[in-house]
């Protein structure tokens, strides 16, 4: 089912610029969204959105202004006066021999309408203990048919406006439920996520630890629209509360890694909006084994192999103009010829980046904030592509060739140093640095292995675009004048970062 076109928002919605937005010229350029780009304001919208960069929605002018920074990412809904009672939810749960974390989670989960979907656990009596002392509906499927296939047999069982898919593992309270409806004050959003951060261990080890501040779940501090290709470019199936009717028939039940990265993709490109809510937070039991652990990232990297046969360069492990890749590897390559064209690619990029915001004035200090940012951005994106994804091609060719050896270390500095600003000193510790490690490791493994199986390259290659974004969409040389639902106050320029 495609997005509804038009849709408006209730009047007493009230919007907040994110965080992440930064303003400039008095307020009339904002940069941000997702993906990452920029937006030029008219006097109105300035005055509206005021020092704070909050309003209301009460008339049609306000509408169409939270309608374009919504749909953009760049603002996100705080309160509403719709309803956002319970009523309207159903927890979706999938288990498999479980008992003890499920009873957590529906202890945490009281008043809530529950459907527990035994996936053939060897011991159903225990499932259904649980199930029954908690007031739950149980429905038990006759063979082990997967976590997709589970959460669409409970997604059929529900008759409520919204599905709320939460695993065993989790723990998810009915006020983050709460907090996730109020997004849906907008008609275009199909599902909202929390932020899923880590059940604290009574007796942590090195990966618990890890994985409390580098969780392959935990999507950042930062809220966002998700997007392919964006800064949040999917979100994880332990929490997801979603809009029933959106959903269709759910989730590609022949997957058995990557089915909510699927989900998210295929209703962005029915035209949803997609919520990425950072302020709200569950909690998740990290695996604490190291088998177990290793194992799962490396079932994670399987995942990528199945979702380039279905969506293409969306799954690329970095996206790329052509100056940024002779800009990255000509740094990483660290040679007096490389060093060389490196320059002259930032050059052009800053050339270019300047030019393209003349038709924003060019607030001063822009073009190279956005040129620094952009490099920092390629040179990181190479450093994973060395790390993570080709790890295997690049422990190989360094044994034969010490240029490969040098990138690959400056590589592994410029890791170092991202994971540092990110997360302060734990970034030194030998345990967080030898889970780091052994994290690439393991999921780039799973990539080549999905890879080989598949006899197809495509998740492996970046997406290099054939030109870069245009940073103005124009129209007989005039920014596009944004006006949803016939009237606003916005004109558009976007540069992509």
């Amino acid at each position: 089912m495609s997005a509804p076109l038009g849709a408006g928002l209730p009047d007493g919605t009230r919007i907040r610029l994110l965080p992440t937005v930064r303003r400039f010229a008095a307020g009339r350029v904002l940069h941000g969204g997702s993906p990452t780009r920029l937006l030029r304001l008219r006097p109105e919208a300035v005055e509206m959105l005021g020092p704070a960069g909050e309003f209301t929605v009460d008339d049609a002018r306000s509408n169409a202004l939270a309608a374009t920074l919504l749909r953009s990412g760049f603002a996100e809904i705080t309160a509403t006066d719709e309803r956002t009672d319970l009523d309207q939810v159903t927890v979706v749960v999938p288990v498999h021999d479980t008992p003890k974390a499920l009873d957590r989670l529906l202890s945490a989960l009281t008043g809530v309408r529950v459907v527990v979907v035994d996936d053939a656990s060897p011991d159903p009596v225990a499932i259904a203990r649980v199930t029954g002392a908690h007031g739950a509906r149980l429905l038990r499927l006759p063979r082990n048919l997967g976590p997709a296939a589970a959460r669409n047999a409970g997604l059929r069982r529900a008759t409520t406006s919204f599905v709320a898919f939460c695993d065993a593992d989790t723990v998810v309270t009915p006020d983050a439920l709460r907090r996730l409806l109020t997004h849906f004050a907008d008609a275009r959003t199909a599902v909202a996520a929390p932020r899923v951060l880590g059940l604290p261990a009574p007796n942590p080890n090195w990966i618990t630890r890890y994985e409390d501040v580098r969780s392959s779940l935990d999507l950042g501090p930062e809220s966002a629209v998700v997007q392919p290709h964006s800064r949040v470019g999917w979100l994880p199936s332990a929490c997801l509360l979603a809009r029933r009717t959106a959903l269709g028939t759910g989730f590609d039940p022949t997957l058995r890694v990557g089915e909510d990265v699927d989900l998210v993709w295929r209703l962005c490109a029915d035209g949803w909006l997609i919520r990425y809510d950072a302020d709200t937070t569950v909690r998740h039991e990290h695996r604490r084994d190291p088998r177990e652990w290793l194992a799962r990232k490396h079932h994670y990297g399987t995942s990528a192999a199945p979702l380039a046969t279905r969506h293409g360069d969306r799954v690329a492990p970095a996206v790329l103009t052509w100056d940024a890749v002779l800009l990255a590897a000509g740094l990483l390559a660290h040679h007096r010829i490389t060093l060389l064209a490196a320059l002259a690619a930032f050059l052009a990029r800053t050339t270019r980046t300047h030019r393209q915001l003349r038709v924003l004035d060019n607030p001063p200090g822009l073009t190279a904030d956005l040129t620094v940012r952009a490099t920092a951005d390629a040179v990181r994106q190479a450093s994973a592509l060395l790390l993570r994804h080709w790890w295997p091609a690049t422990v190989l060719a360094a044994a034969a060739s010490p240029r490969v050896r040098r990138a690959a270390a400056l590589a592994l500095a410029v890791d170092l140093i991202t994971t540092y600003r990110v997360h302060g000193p734990k970034a030194f510790r030998p345990g967080f640095v030898l889970a780091r490690r052994l994290d690439d490791m393991a999921y780039g493994i799973g990539v080549w292995h999905g890879a080989l199986r598949a006899r197809s390259p495509k998740c492996l290659l970046p997406h290099v675009l054939a030109r870069p974004h245009p940073p103005t969409e124009t129209r007989r040389g005039r920014p596009v004048e944004e006006r949803p639902n016939g009237s606003g106050p916005v004109s558009r320029s976007e540069a992509r970062t």
